[in-house]
């Protein structure tokens, strides 16, 4: 029975076969629509699938991300010349894979070998055979580069390659650092190095020495970015990040004096080939480096001689001055009161307990002053003025003269120095300069207080900062008293004793006189420390010199050592005034034009104004005004309109009506005469000189033709 029931139901026809998959497959649909319905709803509504943002990904599709790399600021000279600027170079490749061609069927690969390597040998450091054996060798290759001798091209080198429309040759560009003036305080001004930028194919210049490293930051600046969107998308563009150029840098560097400074070292440098020499040049009054460079140096631009020599010598050498530190020794006996002009000691050698110190002239000059013997620079006499201070006073003023501290320059890797003070002989030995390590900076820092009235300046190197961005200047670097180690009245009569060192018959610096100036300075020579003893043999000594100009109120401070130099027969004081002369009567002579300069001013037409506008007018140009009459207006002037004069010289002025008699006491024969063509007097005079009498009183009135005398002296 249930058999033939099951028998019975299992049989449908095929048209209820057909209807029943019909329906299945209709309500199959309605399902698989409803839920493609849900799912596009909810991508229409929430946007995201599979973690994925569509908006974003859409607009990427339609947008393109650029970075705008920032300028990296120049650094100038006080003068406003460029020393460190960015510029581009670039890198040549040849593209050898024959199927690269543009969208106009222009073939992008090298097609002629021999012209490729005829050109590339033409404007690149590359043999025509080399080049074409490079490309040859590059055959089936995608494309191929030619070494160093392919990098770094400049712009020029381009253009001119391109110019001979050589197909498949191509050029990737990069940002490079141009130092147009070679070798010009190279290790101050410093060096940049390209690296890569993390997560992407860039490079950045940043610093590695010098100003370039120091102020890295400011003259990075800061890339900026931009979105470019393409036709066909809608949505909304970003308005991206400006670019922030990096700022300016001025330095504190004399074109001039810098570009004769390098020379003048050279030419020393080339004659007596020293271990190391430095020489700065600084302004006495502000702390300013106007000039500076080292032995041995490099070029900047093509990066000849880096390998010497990576350290600034000026902050990250350190060495014992020599007599060049008694400079600092007579100052701390004067200050202190210790120093007394009437004692005479005994030189040739002094012995302090088992040691004995001695003077370079072993015999030494019998008993002498201590004026005599700074002027001789006489180890024993300032061994002598040392423990005559003793030990506490005497480390008390090395300590304010900074010579145990950081000058805090900036620069990097700079030195503190070092000393040796724990015996009494070894506190004798810093008195001439041995013992005590120092760098070239902490000289010229200490030597600023005897220049500038004892007052101890900051040296600097930075006149100013300026953001382009803006055009506004950021920093300004000025004058900065760091302490006051010594009396005005001390740093005086040292400057006094450093003049016997140039002009007394048996002082050592004769070699530093300059014509029409007056010099102070001190010489020194040391021997060169190894580190635990002192060198032996004939070249084995640190020379050197510190002169101010002119020496009665410094305006200059020029610092040069020279480390074990061949002499060849020549004195190292000979040497180096070479460059001591040539570059401080520079420095003085172009102070002097400076000055005449910003005190010489064109006459102005002061005739027809009203006597006080005139008289205001001219004592605003800095003259002295003399006023003869007491009318409402100016009608003569002793100086006519356009004439250059200097500050403080004297103009007549002639009003109308009645003139007064001025009093004449002082004046030169030619303003005597002057006064006498504007008035019309009858002029005597008698002797030479400037007026002594006159013979009409000033106050009086005058009359044309009126005879007036005076008598000159």
């Amino acid at each position: 029975m249930n058999k033939n029931k099951q028998r019975m139901t299992s049989k449908r026809s095929p048209k209820q076969n057909r209807r029943i998959f019909g329906q299945w497959l209709f309500f199959g649909a309605i399902a698989v629509f409803g839920v493609l319905i849900i799912r596009f709803s909810y991508i229409a509504i929430v946007r995201h699938v599979n973690g994925v943002n569509l908006v974003e990904a859409t607009k990427k599709l339609y947008t393109e991300d650029q970075t705008i790399t920032a300028k990296r600021g120049t650094i100038y000279t006080a003068n406003g010349d460029p020393i460190a600027e960015d510029t581009s170079t670039y890198t040549v490749y040849a593209i050898m894979a024959k199927n690269q061609q543009s969208a106009s069927g222009k073939a992008l690969y090298v097609k002629n070998n021999v012209k490729a390597a005829r050109v590339l040998s033409k404007y690149l450091p590359i043999s025509y055979k080399k080049a074409l054996a490079t490309l040859q060798k590059g055959a089936g290759k995608f494309q191929i580069e030619f070494g160093m001798a392919g990098k770094n091209i400049s712009l020029t080198t381009k253009e001119k390659i391109d110019a001979q429309n050589v197909a498949g040759l191509h050029f990737i560009e990069s940002e490079a650092r141009l130092y147009p003036n070679g070798t010009f305080a190279s290790h101050l001004v410093g060096l940049t190095t390209s690296k890569s930028q993390k997560d992407t194919d860039q490079t950045r210049l940043t610093g590695s020495m010098g100003i370039e490293l120091a102020f890295n930051k400011q003259l990075s600046g800061t890339d900026g970015r931009k979105t470019i969107t393409k036709s066909g998308y809608q949505g909304s563009t970003e308005t991206g990040k400006k670019v922030k150029d990096g700022d300016n840098i001025y330095t504190t560097l004399d074109s001039k004096l810098q570009t004769l400074l390098e020379t003048k070292v050279s030419q020393v440098n080339d004659k007596v080939s020293p271990k190391s020499m430095t020489a700065t040049l600084m302004n006495a009054k502000t702390g300013a480096i106007l000039a500076t460079t080292q032995r041995p140096t490099f070029n900047a631009q093509t990066k000849t001689g880096l390998s010497k020599m990576w350290r600034n010598l000026l902050v990250e050498d350190t060495f014992e001055p020599g007599s060049t530190m008694k400079v600092f020794t007579m100052a701390a006996a004067i200050d202190s009161g210790k120093y007394n002009a009437n004692v005479t000691v005994p030189t040739g050698e002094y012995k302090i307990g088992n040691n004995t110190v001695p003077d370079w002239n072993t015999s030494g000059w019998g008993n002498i002053t201590y004026a005599k013997g700074f002027a001789l620079s006489s180890n024993t006499a300032m061994a002598h003025l040392e423990q005559a201070m003793g030990a506490k006073t005497w480390l008390k003023y090395i300590k304010r003269f900074g010579l145990r501290e950081s000058t805090n320059s900036g620069l990097d890797n700079e030195q503190s120095g070092s000393i040796q003070f724990t015996y009494p002989i070894e506190q004798a030995d810093t008195a001439f300069g041995q013992g005590i390590q120092v760098t070239a900076m902490q000289m010229l820092r200490g030597f600023t207080a005897i220049a500038n009235h004892g007052k101890m300046l900051q040296p600097y190197f930075i006149s100013k900062i300026t953001n382009p961005n803006t055009n506004k200047t950021v920093y300004t670097g000025k004058k900065k008293v760091v302490s006051q180690p010594i009396s005005s009245k001390t740093a005086s009569k040292v400057l006094d004793h450093m003049q016997d060192v140039v002009y007394k018959s048996y002082g050592t610096g004769s070699s530093y006189k300059i014509s029409g100036y007056h010099i102070a300075a001190k010489t020194g020579t040391a021997q060169v420390s190894n580190g635990s003893t002192y060198e032996q043999g004939d070249n084995t000594y640190l020379y050197s010199v510190v002169g101010m100009a002119p020496a009665k109120n410094p305006k200059y401070i020029m610092y040069i050592t020279m480390k074990q130099p061949t002499l060849n027969g020549s004195s190292a004081s000979d040497d180096m005034a070479e460059i001591f002369d040539t570059v401080m009567k520079r420095a003085l002579e172009e102070q002097k034009a400076s000055e005449t300069k910003a005190t010489t001013i064109k006459m102005k037409d002061l005739t027809s104004k009203t006597t006080s506008a005139a008289e205001k007018a001219a004592k605003k140009q800095g003259l002295d005004v003399v006023v003869v009459g007491k009318g409402s207006r100016v009608v003569k002037q002793s100086i006519s309109s356009g004439t250059v004069v200097s500050s403080g010289q004297r103009v007549i002025l002639v009003t109308n009506g009645q003139m007064y008699m001025p009093n004449l006491s002082g004046w030169s024969a030619s303003e005597v005469a002057d006064f006498a063509t504007l008035t019309g007097v009858k002029l005597t005079t008698s002797g030479t000189g400037y007026v002594k009498t006159q013979s009409v009183t000033a106050g009086n009135p005058i009359e044309a033709k009126q005879a007036i005398s005076v008598t000159l002296k």
